[in-house]
C-alpha cells in the first residue's frame, strides 16, 4: 500500500483516505443499483409473478437479467427531461441532489470491518476514522437533513399531489424521529459513547456462554422501535406517505421522470443501504464475528456485509408483504406507541444501570 501510495505522490494517510472515500461510495452506489434489481426480482417471487426477465445476456444465465440495470440507465438517460412550466426550476434540478447526497453521505462514519496495522500505520475501514466528535450521531443528523430534499422536490414542482406529499414527509419525521432519537440514546448511554467503534467493541463476548452479546438481546424493545421507525426514515412501504400511488399519483416525485427521477430513486435505496448498515452496527454487532474475537480482517467485513444484506432484503421483504398504513395511523404510532416505548426503554435501562447492572 505504501508503495503504491509513492507511485502517486501521495502519503499513505492521503493515499487511504482517499481510497476510503472512492471504495465505499462506489460500493454503496451500486449496492443501491442491484438493490433496485433485487427489489423487482424479490417482489415478484413473493407475489408470485415472474419479474424482469427479458433484458439478459443469454438464455441459459438468468441471474444476467442484471443487464436489466443497464436496461433502465440507458433508458432514463435518454428520455425527453421534462420540467414543468410553472415550476422553480433551479430547485426542481437541485432536489435530486438533496436527496441523494445526504443519503450516500451518511455511511461515512459506520465501520464496515476491523481496523488493520501495516507498516506501523493503523488503518481504520471507516470513511470518518473513530474518535472525529460526531460518531453515530452524524448519520441521524444527515437523515434528518434528507428529508429537504423531498420538501423542495415538492415544494418547487407547483403541483398539488407532489406538496402534500413533502407535507406529509415531514410531519412524518417529527413524529417518529424523537422515538427513534431514544432508542438510539439508550445504546450511547448503555455504552458510556456514541463512537461506532465503542458501540461496536461493547458487543463484543459472549452472552450467557450461548448468545453473541449484541444489543438485540439486551435492548430488543429499543430494536423493534428503532427497526420500526427506519421504515419510514427509509420513506418505504408500510410507510411510503410521500408517495403513496393510491392517495396521491405518485407523490413528492410526481413531475419527475429522466435522470431526476432515476437519481431519487438511487436516493432511497442508498439511504436503504445506510439504514441496514446502521441497524448491523447498532444492534447486531457490527463487524463482529459471534464467538471469535479477534477475527480476520476479510472475514470481519464479510460479516458486516452479510448482516447489512440480510436487512436490505428485510426491507425488500415486509414492503411486499404488509399493506401502507393510513397517514392518520402512523401519526398514532409515533406518538401514542413508538414514543412511550422508547421512553420506557430508556428509564428501564437507566433504572438497571444505576443499580449496578
Amino acid at each position: 500500500m505504501d508503495k503504491l501510495a509513492s507511485l502517486l505522490h501521495m502519503t499513505p494517510a492521503i493515499f487511504w483516505m482517499v481510497a476510503k472515500v472512492v471504495i465505499v461510495f462506489s460500493a454503496v452506489m451500486l449496492l443501491a443499483s442491484v438493490w433496485t434489481w433485487v427489489e423487482r426480482r424479490g417482489s415478484a417471487m413473493i407475489q408470485d409473478r415472474i419479474g424482469p426477465n427479458r433484458a439478459k445476456l443469454f438464455n441459459r444465465w438468468p441471474i444476467l437479467g442484471l443487464s436489466q440495470l443497464l436496461a433502465d440507465g440507458i433508458k432514463f438517460f435518454f428520455k425527453e427531461d421534462l420540467v414543468p412550466t410553472d415550476a422553480n426550476k433551479k430547485l426542481f434540478w437541485l432536489a435530486p441532489f438533496l436527496a441523494f447526497v445526504p443519503a450516500l453521505i451518511g455511511f461515512a462514519v459506520i465501520p464496515f470491518g476491523k481496523d488493520f496495522v501495516s507498516g506501523g500505520i493503523t488503518y481504520h475501514l471507516s470513511v470518518l476514522d473513530p474518535g472525529n466528535g460526531m460518531g453515530l450521531l452524524y448519520p441521524l443528523a444527515i437523515g434528518g437533513v434528507a428529508v429537504y430534499g423531498v420538501l423542495v422536490a415538492a415544494w418547487s414542482s407547483n403541483n398539488k399531489w407532489s406538496i402534500l406529499g413533502g407535507m406529509r414527509a415531514s410531519a412524518a419525521m417529527v413524529s417518529y424521529e424523537i422515538g427513534m432519537s431514544l432508542a438510539v440514546l439508550t445504546i450511547f448511554m448503555t455504552t458510556g459513547g456514541y463512537d461506532p467503534a465503542e458501540v461496536i467493541s461493547a458487543q463484543g463476548g459472549a452472552l450467557w456462554h450461548v448468545l453473541p452479546n449484541w444489543n438485540i438481546f439486551h435492548q430488543p424493545l429499543g430494536f423493534i422501535v428503532f427497526f420500526t421507525c427506519m421504515f419510514a426514515e427509509t420513506n418505504r412501504l408500510p410507510f411510503d406517505f410521500a408517495e403513496g400511488e393510491s392517495e396521491i399519483v405518485a407523490g413528492f416525485n410526481t413531475e419527475y421522470g429522466s435522470m431526476k427521477f432515476s437519481l431519487l430513486a438511487l436516493a432511497e435505496y442508498s439511504h436503504l443501504m445506510t439504514a441496514s448498515a446502521l441497524v448491523a452496527t447498532l444492534y447486531f454487532g457490527g463487524w463482529q464475528v459471534p464467538f471469535m474475537p479477534d477475527p480476520p480482517v476479510m472475514l470481519s467485513i464479510l460479516s458486516f456485509l452479510v448482516k447489512m444484506l440480510f436487512f436490505a432484503w428485510v426491507f425488500v421483504w415486509i414492503r411486499w408483504t404488509v399493506p401502507r398504513f393510513r397517514y392518520d395511523q402512523l401519526m398514532r404510532l409515533g406518538w401514542k406507541a413508538m414514543l412511550p416505548m422508547s421512553m420506557f426503554n430508556l428509564v428501564f435501562h437507566a433504572w438497571r444501570m444505576s443499580q449496578g447492572h
